[in-house]
């Protein structure tokens, strides 16, 4: 037997929440399908700590608050699992959990869904998948004494064993679990590539708040050659600005980005002093362009000059360390903060570029009746967050509501 809907969502995290929201209010009949539970992977993917990055005025849906949380806090992750799970209860959203597409193909009449449960037909489906699918471990390191996980497997410092860690990656999570690690009292070397890293707070104003007035949470792609560029910002410990010379103070050693492995050792690529550099250019652009916004529209907001202010750069950045003797330095476990590739292999479509993203305009696919929503730079910066996720699906469900 083949279950039948107009519209199949595949995918129950942020994106498919919005996008059913949205499909309610066009009156489009449809289903979810969710293969675990709502926003599973802020339960289980994540680390015990872990916290929005955002503020909670800021990172919801613009028709659901936070319960019993201020609107200047961070929301835990339970939270904002308990966030989805209420709006999907409270307008009785149709998401069905449990189940897992493992096959899309096209028909005559739309698409067929292939599901341990059976199979639904549907005239348009749309994939709510979201960015973080098949983590991603760039360098092989064969020692069998070292233990290596991906940070989606970190859940807090007792899980690790005694010993030094090696923390790859300085984006969000790799930046904050290092920093957690250090204040359990781990010795900790941290790798940074090429990285963002925005104010916390500027003149009074959380920093989304300041991407908002600048303009930036609309541009629709990255400038040339800042596709791998990540974002260092977190919402840990009340939130504050990621500077790695900080991370320095508290014992955090700096390294550049990790190369290739041989005998033991781990290369290291001499960048450190460039991307550290880099990233405080990107601070001191978004102040100066705030400065300029605050100047033009006569806000008056306090003047911060302190924020302009750098702890002085550590040895590691000024005497760079090129390769490290794993054993010797006594590291026992390496942290891939590494990131995650797209994985569409259940798509039995040719839809997808080289480097697995679909092909699409702003989320509505070249084989009519497919759609995507949720991933990162779908149609601007703020797609792949909550709030853009759900500015997205207004406009796919709109899209889908044209077909008939």
């Amino acid at each position: 037997m083949t279950e039948t809907t107009h519209t199949l969502v595949i995918g129950g995290g942020q994106a498919g929440v919005a996008t059913s929201a949205h499909l309610q209010k066009q009156g489009i009949p449809h289903l979810v399908l969710e293969r675990a539970r709502i926003a599973e992977r802020w339960r289980s993917e994540r680390w015990d700590s872990l916290v929005a990055n955002g503020p909670a005025w800021h990172d919801r849906f613009p028709e659901a608050e936070f319960q019993g949380l201020s609107p200047d806090a961070f929301a835990p992750k339970d939270a904002v699992a308990a966030y989805f799970e209420t709006f999907v209860r409270t307008r009785d959203l149709p998401i069905r959990t449990g189940v897992e597409v493992t096959r899309l193909e096209r028909t005559e009449a739309g698409f067929r869904a292939t599901t341990p449960k059976g199979v639904i037909a549907a005239r348009n489906v749309v994939v709510a998948t979201g960015p973080f699918q098949t983590p991603v471990i760039p360098t092989v390191v064969t020692d069998p004494a070292i233990t290596q996980l991906h940070s989606s497997s970190y859940r807090n410092p007792a899980q690790l064993p005694e010993g030094a860690v090696l923390v790859v990656g300085a984006g969000s999570s790799g930046a904050q679990i290092a920093e957690e690690l250090a204040r359990a009292g781990h010795r900790v070397h941290l790798s940074i590539g090429p990285h963002d890293r925005p104010p916390r707070r500027y003149r009074g104003q959380d920093f989304v708040w300041w991407l908002g007035k600048l303009g930036k949470w609309d541009v629709k792609t990255p400038s040339p050659g800042t596709e791998h560029v990540t974002i260092a910002v977190s919402g840990a410990y009340g939130g504050q600005t990621m500077d790695f010379r900080r991370l320095a103070a508290l014992g955090v050693t700096l390294l550049g980005r990790a190369g290739s492995y041989r005998d033991g050792r781990l290369h290291f690529a001499d960048d450190l002093a460039r991307n550290i550099e880099a990233g405080d250019r990107n601070y001191l652009s978004v102040l100066d362009e705030a400065d300029a916004y605050a100047a033009a529209q006569g806000l008056d907001l306090p003047a911060e000059p302190e924020a302009r202010q750098f702890l002085p750069l550590p040895p590691s950045v000024t005497q760079p360390i090129l390769s490290l003797d794993l054993a010797a330095e006594g590291i026992s476990t390496i942290l891939w903060a590494t990131g995650f590739r797209l994985d569409f292999g259940w798509i039995d479509l040719d839809i997808f570029r080289d480097d697995g993203r679909p092909r699409h305009q702003d989320g509505v696919s070249e084989v009519p009746g497919l759609y995507f929503v949720g991933l990162p730079w779908l149609s601007c910066r703020g797609s792949a967050f909550i709030w853009g996720a759900w500015r997205d699906a207004e406009r796919l469900a709109a899209h889908i509501a044209g077909r008939g």
